[in-house]
C-alpha cells in the first residue's frame, strides 16, 4: 500500500524539473537569471547540415539544389515554423539551412522526428552529399536515444545480476528474491517521493539513476544483514520466530545506525548550496530511509509469514556449498597477518592505500559537456562537423544585461561596440555576425559570442576571461546596468570555483557528524576516530584510481572512452559523501559484530577474529553485488556516469578487501582494550550459581577500560 501510494502521489504531482539556466553559480548563475527574467520566446532551432561525402570542399550548385529540396520538405510539416536562407561557410565546406520549430524547446525532442525522416530521406535523394541535421530537439533525442539506451541497458542487466550473485550467497529463490524485492520496492517509492519534494526542491535529471544506485545498494545490504543474522541463529538451533527477533535487535540495529550515517552524510551535500547537489541529496536520504523502514518493518514480517519456506526452492549443489558448517579456513588465513604482526600489517597496508592516493594530489576538474560523449554516437559526430564549419555554433558565451527600459538604446549600443572589439581576435569566431536580442519589456539584452575552441581547450577559458573583462567597460556609461556572462565555458569555470570554496564545509560536516554519530553509538572515541581515518583512507586511495583511469589515456580502450585528461567537477564531493555514507554500514556491521564477542568476554584478538570472521559471509556477499551493480555503469556513454561507477566500484572493492581484512583487524589488534575507551564494551551480565542453591544469580563482568 505504502509503494502504491507513493507512486500514485509522485504520478499525480509530477516532477518539477531543475531549469538549467537558473541553477548556476557565481557570475554564470547571475547570467542565466537576467536571461530567465526576459522571457525570452525561445523556439527550438534546428540545423540541416549539406558537406561533402567525401569531407572535401562542397559542389556549391548541387549544395543549393539539395538546400532548396529540404527547404521544400521542411516547409510542408506542420511541426516547422520558418525556415531560413541557406548560410555558405567561410571554409566552402558545408552549407547550412535554419529550421525554426513551433512550439516550446522543452518537448522538441518528442516533436523532431518528422523533420529528421526528411532530412534522412533528403540524403537519400542527392548521392556525393552528406545530409544530417543537428538542433535543440535532435540532439536531445540522439543524447535520449543512446544514454537512455544505456540506462535501460543497466537497469535491465543490474536486477538479473543481482539476483545471480544472491542465488550463490543464499543457495535458495525465495531467499535471494526477497533483498532484490525490498531493493526494488524502495527504488520505486522513493522516485514517487522524490517526485513530491521536487515541488520544494527541483529536481535534476540524473536523480532517478542516483535513486538506483542507491537504492540497489543499501536496499541489498540491509536485507544481507537481516537474512544472514537469521540463518546463522537458526543454526544454532533457535525457533524461526526467535532467530528473527535476534536479527532484528542486532541487525535491525545496525541498519538503523548504518541509514543514519548514510542519511547524515548525504545531508552534506546541502552545504555546498548548489541546486543540483540539493537534488541529489535529496533524492539518496529519501531512498535510504525508506529502505531503513522496509527493512525493519515488511523485512521482519516477510520472513516471519514465510517461515522456513525462505530456503526454498533449494539450488542443490549452491545449498551444500551455502550451509557448510565450521569455520572458514579462508578467512583464517588472510586474518593471520593482521593478527599475528598487526604494526606491520598495519604499516604495509596503509603505505599501499597512500601509494594508491596519490594520483589524486593531481586532480583536475571540469564539468562536463558534449565534447566528453563518444566520437562514435552519429549526433555527436554531426555536431563537430557543424562546429567545425561554423564555429559560432559550437562553444558559446552568453552575455546577459538587465538595466531600465529607457536606457535600452545605451545597452544596444554597448554591446555592439562589445561584439566590433572582438573583430579580428582569434579567441572569437567570426563566421557569423552576432545577433543583439531585446526581451519584450526592453529590459532585458543577451549576444551570442562564439569562440572556435571547445569547451575543454584553456583558449575557450582565456576568450571567457577577456569578455569578462571588457563588458563592464563596455557598459561604463550605463550606470543602472547589471551584466553577466554565461555560457558553458562558464558554467564550468564557476561550478569548479563555487564546489572548491565549499568542498572543506562539506567534508567537514560529514567528518564531525559521522565521529559524533559512531561515538555516540559505539560509546568509544578510539571506535570513532579510527571509523573517520579508515573512511578517509578507502576514499583517497579511490580518487586515486580515478585519476589514474580517467586522467591519461591507457585505459580509454578498455572501458570505451577518451580522455579528457581531468575528472567530472562535481564527482569527487559526491563520490565522498556517498562512500562515507556506504563504508560506514560495513564498518557498523563488523565492529558490531566485534563488540558482540567482547562484551561475552572475549579477548581483543579473538573478538576481532570472531567478529570478522562471522561478518564476513555478509560483507563480501554485500561488496559484490554493489561492484557488479557499479561496474555496469562503467560501461555507459556519458564519462560522469562512467567515472561514478568506476569510482565507486573501485572504493567499495578496496573497502572490502583492503581495509577490512588488513587495515581494521591489524588497527582494532593493536589497539587492544582502548578500543572501547572511554566506555568500555557494556559487557553483558554472565549466570553463575547461586551458593548453596539451584537458581542463578547474576555476577556483572568487569568492564574492559
Amino acid at each position: 500500500m505504502f509503494v502504491a501510494l507513493c507512486i500514485f502521489l509522485g504520478g499525480a504531482a509530477g516532477t518539477n524539473k531543475l531549469d538549467s539556466e537558473e541553477s548556476g553559480v557565481r557570475e554564470s548563475g547571475r547570467a542565466g537569471k537576467i536571461v530567465a527574467s526576459g522571457d525570452f520566446p525561445e523556439k527550438p532551432e534546428e540545423n540541416v547540415l549539406i558537406t561533402a561525402e567525401s569531407g572535401g570542399r562542397l559542389d556549391r550548385t548541387a549544395a543549393l539544389r539539395a538546400a532548396r529540396d529540404v527547404t521544400g520538405r521542411m516547409d510542408k510539416l506542420s511541426e516547422v515554423e520558418s525556415v531560413g536562407d541557406p548560410v555558405p561557410a567561410p571554409n566552402g565546406k558545408a552549407l547550412l539551412v535554419p529550421v525554426t520549430m513551433k512550439g516550446d524547446k522543452d518537448d522538441a525532442a518528442s516533436r523532431v522526428v518528422p523533420l529528421l525522416d526528411e532530412t534522412a530521406e533528403a540524403d537519400e535523394a542527392h548521392p556525393g552529399l552528406k545530409i544530417e541535421q543537428v538542433g535543440t530537439g535532435s540532439t536531445a533525442k540522439g543524447m535520449q536515444d543512446t544514454i537512455g539506451e544505456d540506462f535501460k541497458r543497466a537497469e535491465l542487466i543490474s536486477v538479473p545480476l543481482t539476483l545471480l550473485i544472491l542465488l550463490v550467497v543464499f543457495g535458495a529463490i525465495i531467499a535471494a528474491g526477497v533483498p532484490v524485492l525490498l531493493a526494488l520496492s524502495c527504488v520505486v517509492s522513493a522516485m514517487g517521493l522524490s517526485a513530491l519534494a521536487s515541488h520544494v526542491l527541483p529536481e535534476t535529471s540524473a536523480v532517478s539513476n542516483v535513486i538506483l544506485l542507491m537504492g540497489m545498494a543499501v536496499g541489498v545490504d540491509y536485507s544481507l544483514f537481516y537474512l544472514k543474522r537469521e540463518r546463522e541463529e537458526r543454526r544454532k538451533g533457535k525457533s524461526h520466530l526467535d532467530a528473527i527477533e535476534i536479527a532484528a535487535e542486532t541487525s535491525g540495529h545496525t541498519v538503523v545506525v548504518s541509514g543514519t550515517t548514510v542519511i547524515v552524510a548525504m545531508a552534506g551535500l546541502y552545504l555546498a548550496q548548489e541546486s543540483t547537489f540539493a537534488s541529489l541529496a535529496t533524492g539518496s536520504i529519501i531512498v535510504v530511509a525508506v529502505a531503513v523502514l522496509g527493512s525493519v518493518t515488511v523485512l521482519p514480517a516477510l520472513l516471519a509469514k514465510l517461515g522456513r519456506w525462505v530456503d526454498r526452492p533449494r539450488v542443490p549443489f549452491l545449498w551444500r556449498l551455502t550451509m557448510r558448517s565450521g569455520e572458514s579456513r579462508t578467512w583464517q588465513v588472510l586474518l593471520r597477518p593482521a593478527l599475528l604482526r598487526p604494526v606491520l600489517t598495519l604499516v604495509v597496508s596503509v603505505g599501499a592505500l597512500l601509494l594508491l592516493a596519490l594520483p589524486a594530489l593531481d586532480m583536475k576538474l571540469k564539468q562536463p559537456g558534449q565534447d566528453d560523449l563518444s566520437r562514435d554516437i552519429p549526433v555527436v559526430q554531426a555536431t563537430d562537423r557543424l562546429t567545425d564549419a561554423f564555429p559560432s555554433e559550437g562553444t558559446v558565451h552568453k552575455v546577459a544585461v538587465r538595466a531600465p527600459a529607457d536606457e535600452a538604446g545605451q545597452v544596444k549600443a554597448a554591446l555592439r561596440e562589445l561584439i566590433a572589439r572582438t573583430d579580428g581576435n582569434s579567441l572569437f569566431a567570426h563566421d557569423q555576425q552576432p545577433v543583439v536580442k531585446e526581451s519584450g519589456n526592453h529590459r532585458v539584452h543577451t549576444v551570442d559570442v562564439g569562440t572556435p575552441y571547445a569547451p575543454k581547450n584553456p583558449r575557450a577559458t582565456e576568450s571567457l576571461e577577456v569578455l569578462r573583462e571588457w563588458l563592464p567597460q563596455a557598459l561604463d556609461e550605463v550606470p543602472d546596468a547589471e551584466s553577466a556572462v554565461g555560457g558553458t565555458v562558464a558554467q564550468s569555470a564557476d561550478f569548479t570555483t563555487h564546489l572548491e570554496e565549499r568542498m572543506p564545509w562539506v567534508v567537514g560536516f560529514v567528518l564531525l557528524l559521522t565521529f559524533a554519530t559512531m561515538a555516540v553509538i559505539f560509546r568509544s572515541l578510539a571506535v570513532a576516530v579510527s571509523a573517520v581515518l579508515l573512511n578517509l583512507l578507502s576514499a583517497a586511495a579511490s580518487f586515486g584510481v580515478l585519476v589514474a583511469v580517467f586522467q591519461h589515456t591507457w585505459a580509454e580502450g578498455l572501458l570505451d572512452f577518451d580522455s579528457t585528461g581531468t575528472v567530472v567537477s562535481w564527482l569527487p564531493l559526491f563520490l565522498f559523501v556517498v562512500l562515507f555514507g556506504l563504508s560506514m554500514d560495513y564498518h557498523v556491521f563488523v565492529v558490531s559484530r566485534i563488540r558482540e564477542m567482547a562484551q561475552e568476554g572475549a579477548s581483543v584478538k579473538d573478538s576481532v577474529r570472531e567478529g570478522i570472521t562471522r561478518s564476513a559471509g555478509v560483507v563480501t556477499s554485500a561488496a559484490i553485488v554493489m561492484v557488479a551493480v557499479f561496474s555496469i555503469f562503467g560501461t555507459l556513454n556519458a564519462v560522469e556516469f562512467k567515472q561514478l561507477g568506476v569510482g565507486l566500484a573501485a572504493a567499495i572493492l578496496l573497502d572490502a578487501v583492503v581495509i577490512r581484512i588488513f587495515v581494521l583487524p591489524a588497527l582494532m589488534t593493536a589497539l587492544g582494550s582502548w578500543n572501547w575507551w572511554p566506555g568500555g564494551t557494556g559487557r553483558r551480565p554472565s549466570a553463575v550459581p547461586a551458593p548453596g542453591g539451584n537458581e542463578p544469580e547474576t555476577a556483572t563482568a568487569a568492564k574492559a577500560p
